[in-house]
């Protein structure tokens, strides 16, 4: 198993145990406001198979990077939707927004979380799309120090976190 504290290329046990993924662990406690952000969209989610969740790219979308040895992942949404959800939300969350950072490819996007890790994985692609990408989201009742996958797998099978398929388009979407 590759990766860095928080992000993975592993397979689910309890999805599909022949199928390698790339998995990010958002702590929906963070201290890190746009990763407690990122974990608003999550609610946008439409359930599908074992209690999966899928988002649409307009919603919350992923992209891939690579840099010689390094794969790093993005998490990236739309400021519209996002300022739409967060009215509902606490003044101090939304006082963040303005200050996350832009989306270089798309100036009406901006970057919520951004993982990598030293790996020779390489996401398949098909039909515009990169593979998807995995989040585990819980909240942190763990004390110091970074949730294992092991933990986090162990969580959503006992439902107490929630996996969200994530679409990585090759283009922005618009």
């Amino acid at each position: 198993m590759d990766g860095s504290a928080r992000m993975w290329i592993s397979e689910i046990p309890s999805l599909d145990p022949d199928a390698r993924e790339v998995i990010l662990d958002l702590d929906r406690t963070s201290a890190d406001p746009a990763e407690r952000m990122a974990c608003v969209l999550l609610n946008r989610g439409h359930e599908g198979e074992a209690g999966v969740f899928y988002l649409l790219p307009e919603d919350l979308s992923a992209r891939y990077e690579r840099t010689g040895n390094r794969l790093s992942v993005s998490l990236l949404a739309r400021l519209d939707v996002l300022a739409e959800d967060l009215a509902a939300r606490p003044a101090a969350l939304r006082v963040h927004l303005g200050l996350l950072p832009r989306d270089p490819l798309h100036d009406g996007r901006a970057v919520l979380v951004r993982r990598e890790t030293v790996t020779d994985f390489v996401p398949a692609e098909r039909d515009g799309f990169q593979q998807p990408v995995v989040l585990i989201d819980h909240n942190a009742e763990h004390g110091d120090g970074p949730v294992a996958l092991t933990e986090l797998v162990t969580l959503f099978e006992r439902q107490e976190a929630g996996i969200v398929v994530v679409a990585a388009p090759k283009a922005p979407p618009a």
